[in-house]
Order: structure tokens, then sequence, then C-alpha cells
């Protein structure tokens, strides 16, 4: 259920600028308290590309490429290479990003598949996580699109979780002109269905929303709500990223503003006003010069950070380095610890596949943080 003292009207007049936000600044902080302490939580992670190949063609995006320009699909042997290299950097998770159901528009996707048998990318995305699962260390965490409740099933034994952002429930955004414009993977009704097929088959799942791609603030609202809503049925939401717009170079949304951190930081804090103290809430802190703000604004974690691999989904944005991210933490209060791509909370037989379950908890400590040496550098 959401907080009882949340006020969704009060939430919209907070983020319009019309009410002081101070109040919502403690209550975020003091929610935050109350469910996590002071500690900050972090994965270490490599970030494998599968396909750069996707059908959507949405106005803010440069990890989509089409073919001879960067569209391709990694071979096992690369996938393993940089797994095998995030092992040698202390990582544990393989974050596995890619373009949504690109064989329904290319046809070199298509033959790609074709020539290993393969039904859809969705097979390959099980192949090379059940690859990386099987000969390396790392926990794959696949974020392949859409999935209705049979594709979950397939994925869930080699990752012990999963994610989709909703990024807006408005489908407003979906109409000529707007960002999502001829992007059949972002209708905000079927993205509400993969996650809530991810919370029958129990999945410990990721989402979260996008912040300065043309939604009003009750939209905003409305999208948090629409997350809140799934969890309180399902119980299986582990994190609310809330992840900030940024403008890139030769996209059509090049020119667009980008929302101001002061702004952004109060829906950050509406975010943990809604959820309340129990809930993971997540900014990446690589969009963001002064991220240390977003601790004031009630959040807990920073995401996956890479020591080793770029931000794929906004390369020119580097990660911080790990050492600079627990010296900014500790200096503002807080103390920095890793985690796995679960957290802590959903590691039992409910949420984890049986085959996975026992390395998981042979890689944590004995309170479910990642047992890896902390405050590593990069």
């Amino acid at each position: 259920m959401p907080h009882p003292r949340f006020d969704s009207d009060l939430a919209v007049d907070y983020l319009d600028g019309s009410v002081d936000a101070a109040p919502l600044f403690e209550e975020a902080g003091r929610l935050r308290d109350e469910g996590h302490g002071r500690t900050v939580t972090y994965s270490r992670k490599v970030f494998i590309p599968l396909t750069t190949l996707c059908r959507d063609r949405c106005t803010y995006c440069t990890f989509a490429k089409p073919p001879g320009a960067g569209g391709e699909y990694l071979e096992p042997d690369e996938v393993l290479a940089i797994a095998g290299a995030g092992e040698k950097h202390g990582c544990t998770e393989a974050l596995f990003t890619l373009g949504d159901r690109p064989e329904d528009r290319w046809d070199q996707a298509r033959r790609f598949l074709d020539e290993r048998g393969l039904n859809s990318t969705l097979d390959y995305v099980r192949e090379m996580t059940e690859l990386v699962a099987t000969t390396t260390s790392l926990f794959p965490h696949a974020n392949p699109g859409l999935m209705n409740e049979a594709a979950v099933r397939m994925l869930r034994p080699s990752n012990s979780s999963m994610g989709l952002m909703l990024e807006n429930v408005s489908p407003r955004l979906m109409e000529v002109g707007m960002p999502h414009f001829d992007c059949p993977d972002k209708d905000p009704l079927m993205r509400i269905a993969t996650i809530e097929a991810a919370g029958r088959v129990s999945v410990p799942f990721t989402s979260g929303v996008l912040i300065g791609i043309g939604e009003t603030n009750q939209e905003i609202v409305d999208s948090l709500l629409a997350l809140e809503r799934l969890h309180s049925r399902l119980g299986h939401i582990q994190e609310i990223i809330v992840q900030n717009f940024r403008a890139k170079a030769d996209t059509r949304m090049k020119g667009s503003a980008e929302p101001m951190p002061s702004y952004f930081a109060r829906v950050v804090a509406v975010a943990r006003w809604l959820f309340g103290p129990e809930m993971n809430i997540q900014v990446p802190p690589n969009l963001t010069e002064r991220y240390e703000i977003y601790l004031q604004a009630g959040i807990n974690d920073w995401g996956g950070v890479s020591p080793l691999t770029i931000d794929w989904v906004n390369p020119e944005q580097p990660w911080p380095h790990l050492a600079e991210l627990e010296h900014r933490t500790s200096a503002a209060g807080y103390k920095l610890r890793p985690r796995l791509p679960v957290y802590p909370e959903f590691i039992t037989g409910r949420w984890i596949d049986q085959g996975v379950l026992p390395a998981i908890q042979a890689a944590t400590d004995d309170e479910g943080y990642a047992a890896i040496r902390e405050g590593v550098g990069s």
C-alpha cells in the first residue's frame, strides 16, 4: 500500500513548485533512515550489450543502431570476454541490456537467429545468461524488453533478477511528435503486463520512471502510483529507479531541456514518500555531477556501477570511480556497501530459482550483501 500519509495532489504541488518542498525532503530522509539506516548500496557490474539492434525508434536513444552502423549481436566469445574481465575486476553482476525484438524489423537479426536455430532474441538471451551463469562467478540480470509469462519462466533459472523500466504510464507519449511514437515496445500497458508477469513468476524485478521526456508532473505521479499498485499486489519490485533524461547528440531530442537537479530531487523524494521506508530507491550517479543531492531526497542505492565497461545507454556519461563514489557517499554521512543484482531481502527460495540460490547465498555475507572487499577502487 502507498505510505499512509501520501497525498497525490500534494505530490503534484511539490513537483510544480507551488508549495515549499522542505517538508517533503524531511519526510523522504526520515523514511529512508527508518528503512535502511545510513547504508547506501551499489552493484559492481559489467554491462553486456547483447544486441544494439532494436525495432523501436525512440527519439532520445543512441543505444539502438541499424545494421551497418553499429547494430549487431555479440557473439558468445565476446560475451564471455566481458564477463571474464568483470570477474578479474571483482564484479558480481552481468547486466544484459539489448534492443527489443529486432528480428521483427531487421532481416539481419532474423538471419542471425535462424543460423543458430533460435526463434527469438529472447532465446539468445536465455543461452547467453545460462553461459555466463554456468561458466563464471557473475550473476546475470537481464533487461530484455517486453516478455510474457512464458519468457520470464524461461529466463528465471539463469537470472537472479530481471528488469524493465516503465518510463511513464501515459499513452500520450506514444502520439505523433512525442518521444515514444513508432515505438511499439514503449506501450505502457504492455510494459505493465511484463512487470506483472514477473510478479506472477516470483522474479525480483527492477523498474522505474524516466524524467524529462515531455511528461507532465501528474503523469510522473501516476506512473509511480502504477508501479506501487503492482508491487502492493505482487510484492516483487525490488527497486525503483528514478532516472533523469540526458540529451544526446545525433538524436531528435538533442536540443531538449534536461531536468534540473533541484527539480529532479523533488521527484526522487516523492518516490520515497509514496513507496515508504522499505523500498529500494535508486538514482544513477553518473547522470548528475553533484549526485549527493539525491541522498538528501531519500535514495538508498546507486545502482549498477562498473569499474570496467561504459554505460551503454548513456555512453557520454562516465561512471564515477568506485573509490570516489565511496568517498563522496561517506562524506555525506553514509556507508557504501556492495550488493548483488538481487537485494538481500529477496535472497530466499520464494524468489530465486533453486539452481541459482546456493551460489547467491555463497556470494553474500551474513546480512545478504556482496561478500567482496568494500571500497575497492576502479
